[in-house]
């Protein structure tokens, strides 16, 4: 009987401790079975198949497979994938799905996302998907960018998987014409990944001046927002607007601009970057209005301007070429109100074991990596695209679903500014998915729906350094 009790008390231990590791760390909990699978149509060459399983290898996972299917039946294999996993009796840490056709014919992976994110087995857990390119056309040669990975996982074993891409990213870009031709990648994690098979929990090595951006220039921040019929939006200016000052940003603001005037801002802001004597470190702009049904940002007038475009035309900038380039938008992106995703029912004798957990996001902990892909579950400059380089960009809701506000200000926004004033020097990836991890966890009464609604962000990076907003 005594053994029976030990035994329990230990699994409700390892439970609690699984159940609550991000929130006391800040990392997820990688003491587990994880899981890869290949799914590639029949071109693609041998040899990238080969480096993709070095690269399972050298990441940590055990199990992987590999499948083969045109590339419009890739939905059909991942459901398949996705109903294995949910009939294994283990519990599954992380899963990492390799997708590779020939560039233009995955179209838009959005589909594919969402069916791995209802893998019950995958709850609250990492599920990070790479897209690849094979084949003729492809901008970034997929060799070279899996050699990459694979190098960096075992000489920087203890990096979190943002950190690894982004070394990654700096590797592999490629300079033509004037233009950086860079990979993207697209997080809604809540913790650092950190993949390592030894000792997880390591702190990390302080980063040499090299891995950092130089941030000893002159810094600009442009806010434009629409106050109008937006209750809260002030204080989210206010907000804002202290913080980019205490970063020793230069702030302009211009409160209910039309969709015109958001691109005639935008071109005097770049004009005055142009114009100045000394070198620019960083330029940060946020975008605060409603949103379209299809994340269009609507002006004081009504009139739509698409925000990918604005990102797209200031990163063309000179003045800014090789710096980073922060955008934050803190506008609807659809109609949809997440409801969540809860725990799987536990049998009664289990529930007492485990306390209840929050329902989850349907969006979160998905990291994608765009190595080279046509297309994306957002639009705008493809990865891979020119002058895609040393861009950051910051969804405050994932595509298609509302971004909350209220008197008191916006979700994102309010939080975004407590975290960075509480450690200005962090990385600001790591900054954002503290951020993220926040927003996660809150329960949301939206004004046409009595039950608790759910947000993430979206992180969308081709950072080629460390950014530290304050050294």
């Amino acid at each position: 009987m005594a053994f029976l009790v030990a035994g329990t008390l230990q699994a409700a231990a390892q439970a609690a401790d699984a159940r609550d590791s991000l929130g006391r760390k800040g990392k997820y909990n990688m003491q587990g079975l994880r899981v890869a699978l290949t799914l590639g149509s029949p071109e693609v060459p041998a040899a990238t198949v080969a480096a993709l399983e070095g690269v399972f290898q050298a990441l940590g996972f055990e199990s992987w497979e590999r499948r083969e299917a045109l590339a419009q039946d890739f939905l059909r294999e991942l459901a398949l994938f996705r109903k294995q996993l949910d009939a294994l009796r283990s519990p599954v840490r992380c899963a990492l799905v390799a997708l590779v056709a020939p560039r233009g014919q995955l179209g838009q992976p959005r589909q594919l996302v969402q069916e791995l994110s209802c893998c019950e087995a995958l709850q609250g857990c990492p599920k990070v998907i790479l897209l690849l390119s094979s084949g003729a056309g492809a901008a970034l040669e997929p060799g070279a960018f899996l050699a990459g990975l694979r190098e960096l996982c075992g000489c920087r074993p203890h990096w979190s998987l943002l950190q690894l891409l982004t070394e990654l990213f700096c590797r592999v870009a490629e300079e033509s014409a004037g233009d950086i031709r860079c990979p993207v990648f697209q997080s809604s994690l809540r913790g650092a990944l950190c993949l390592a098979s030894e000792e997880p929990w390591r702190p990390e090595a302080e980063p040499g001046p090299g891995a950092q951006y130089d941030m000893s220039g002159a810094r600009a921040a442009l806010l434009l927002a629409v106050i109008r019929d937006r209750p809260g939006a002030e204080r989210d200016v206010e907000a804002l607007g202290g913080l980019c000052q205490a970063l020793g940003f230069k702030t302009t603001l211009r409160t209910d601009p039309t969709a015109q005037a958001f691109w005639e801002e935008l071109a005097q802001f770049q004009e005055q970057l142009d114009t100045y004597r000394g070198s620019v470190s960083c330029a940060l702009v946020a975008l605060m209005a409603h949103g379209g049904p299809q994340g269009q940002l609507l002006g004081a007038d009504g009139k739509e301007v698409q925000p990918e475009a604005l990102v797209q035309d200031l990163s063309r900038c000179g003045a800014l070429r090789g710096c980073p380039k922060v955008f934050l938008l803190q506008a609807c992106r659809g109609g949809n109100r997440d409801a969540g995703r809860g725990p799987k029912a536990l049998p009664w004798y289990r529930r007492w074991l485990w306390a209840p957990q929050p329902a989850l996001p349907s969006h979160v902990d998905v990291l994608q990596v765009h190595a080279d892909t046509q297309g994306g579950s957002c639009s705008g400059p493809a990865p891979g695209s020119s002058g895609q380089a040393d861009v950051l960009t910051v969804y405050a809701a994932a595509e298609g679903c509302v971004a909350y506000r209220d008197e008191m200000g916006s979700d994102f926004i309010q939080t975004l500014v407590d975290v960075l004033r509480a450690d200005p020097g962090r990385d600001l990836l790591e900054l954002l998915t503290e951020v993220n991890r926040r927003v996660c966890e809150l329960d949301v009464l939206g004004p046409d729906c009595d039950e608790p609604r759910k947000a993430c962000l979206e992180i969308r990076s081709s950072l080629r350094r460390r950014l530290r907003l304050r050294v």
